[in-house]
């Protein structure tokens, strides 16, 4: 067994341990959903960290650093951090103090209505699978590249270790392990910014080094790569690409179930505040270090193919062998971070927003343990039915990613805050508005994706079903 495979399998039996230490401590209903509603501040900012920072920060948009577009995925970044402050202070502390279970739960007391929970139950089905089945390609890849297993055995071990945990420990476990992760990528990609960093000759020789590549001219300019072999043509055209997508993600942040469901699990208001100050901070250093050092890697290997493979490539290369083994463990950290939130959230919403299966309440003894075997049987099926789509359909981890992550801002956005801020909103304009913002960006989405039409920019299909929602909402 070499160095990389018994990191892996060395750090997924630390999350299981952490798991099942976890999992002892589960008696109740709101111990298994949200985690006793007594996690403090640093739980849940690690948890909203893990749970955004999936495998495709370090694989793909790491390579869209190497290709030339860091300071891109910089601007966007301080779009997206921006939504942890207005989620948490315009709708996650409120949310909190409702004291629901899950996300969809909040919208049925809000509006008294039956339908609107399960349409919300439904959406987090569908887009969580489908976000939870490119992490599960994106880990299994990684796996099958730096260890040798076939992408069947590594899909197979992708999925057992993520679902063992959050199954047998609920949300408890998976704060914990979030925040143990979240602590891993984040120490590990400093440490690897400044192998990177000293092989291409120093800080200064590097950043002068940068600013003058001309094999990628531009590739620390404020718009990052442009010109006819890139996407972007013009400055301004980078601009607008990278302000319309992070303002279109920093909604997602702001509203999504698998950050806002988060809250649910703090001890106070005050956590919730501080928690999502902490991630804003957070995301932008670890973004700041992650995509530099990915654009410096040109300097010591400027052809990398795919550039997506560039943090595997430094791991193999550039790192010591320990010190690779860990970066690989931390990448992998991040998807499993995010993939356990999925699992859960997935799993919630099938036994107790769908099948309302969970009539037991908080659940005291014999009341709460069929509404956990509810719940850990609804995870069950929902894994099994990822993994027979992960064996089965052709991979396509962009798509599904850029897919199932901003169908939450559509459906859910205008919706989420107009039911703390709005006097006017009626069940039946929440309902359809939600509706309306689903069907818009599933359509537009698969209408692209069919290469039936290729959107502009200003007509992204987060924007569109955002404002569609809204529409909707006034008309009904």
């Amino acid at each position: 067994m070499n160095s990389f495979q018994l990191g892996i399998v060395a750090s997924l039996a630390c999350y299981l341990a952490i798991g099942w230490y976890a999992g002892k401590r589960v008696r109740y209903l709101e111990d298994f959903f949200v985690a006793g509603r007594n996690a403090p501040t640093i739980l849940i900012l690690g948890t909203l960290v893990a749970s955004f920072m999936s495998t495709n920060a370090f694989i793909g948009e790491a390579g869209m650093s190497y290709q030339g577009h860091a300071p891109l995925v910089i601007i966007m970044t301080c779009f997206n951090c921006l939504g942890y402050i207005i989620g948490a202070v315009f709708f996650g502390r409120y949310l909190r103090r409702s004291k629901a279970l899950t996300v969809p739960a909040y919208f049925r007391a809000r509006f008294a209505s039956r339908r609107i929970q399960m349409f919300a139950g439904i959406s987090i089905v569908a887009g969580l699978s489908a976000y939870l089945l490119a992490v599960t390609w994106g880990m299994a890849l990684i796996i099958t590249e730096v260890t040798g297993f076939s992408e069947v055995a590594a899909i197979l071990l992708v999925w057992a270790s993520y679902t063992l945990f959050t199954l047998y420990s609920g949300s408890r476990g998976v704060i914990l392990t979030d925040t143990v992760m979240f602590l891993l990528f984040s120490g590990i990609i400093v440490v690897t910014c400044f192998f990177i960093v000293d092989a291409a000759g120093g800080w200064f020789t590097a950043i002068e080094s940068l600013a003058t590549y001309q094999d990628k001219p531009g590739i620390i300019a404020w718009h990052g790569r442009i010109g006819s072999d890139v996407y972007w043509q013009t400055p301004w055209e980078a601009l607008i690409w990278a302000s319309i997508l992070g303002v279109a993600w920093g909604i997602v942040v702001a509203v999504s179930p698998w950050q806002t469901s988060r809250y649910l699990m703090a001890r106070s208001e005050h956590v919730v505040i501080r928690s999502a100050c902490g991630a804003l901070i957070a995301m932008l250093l670890l973004y700041l270090v992650t995509n530099f050092a990915a654009a410096t890697v040109n300097l010591v290997n400027p052809d990398i193919t795919p550039a997506d493979s560039t943090m595997i490539w430094v791991a193999q290369n550039l790192l010591p062998t320990a010190l690779g083994a860990v970066l690989i463990c931390g990448v992998l950290a991040a998807g499993l971070s995010s993939a356990s939130t999925f699992l859960s959230l997935v799993g919630f919403s099938v036994s107790h927003d769908i099948l309302e299966n969970t009539r037991g309440g908080s659940g005291q003894s014999s009341a709460g343990q069929p509404n956990l075997r509810a719940a850990r049987l609804a995870m069950v099926m929902v894994g099994g039915s990822v993994i027979a789509l992960a064996l089965l359909l052709p991979r396509n981890i962009y798509w599904l990613t850029h897919f199932a992550g901003p169908l939450f801002a559509s459906s859910w956005g205008v919706v989420a805050f107009m039911s703390i801020w709005s006097q006017s909103m009626t069940e039946s304009g929440a309902f359809w508005g939600m509706v309306a913002g689903f069907v818009v960006n599933v359509g537009m989405n698969a209408m692209s994706m069919a290469g039936l039409v290729k959107w502009p920019v200003l007509a992204d299909p987060i924007l569109i079903g955002v404002i569609s929602s809204y529409v909707v909402i006034r008309w009904a």
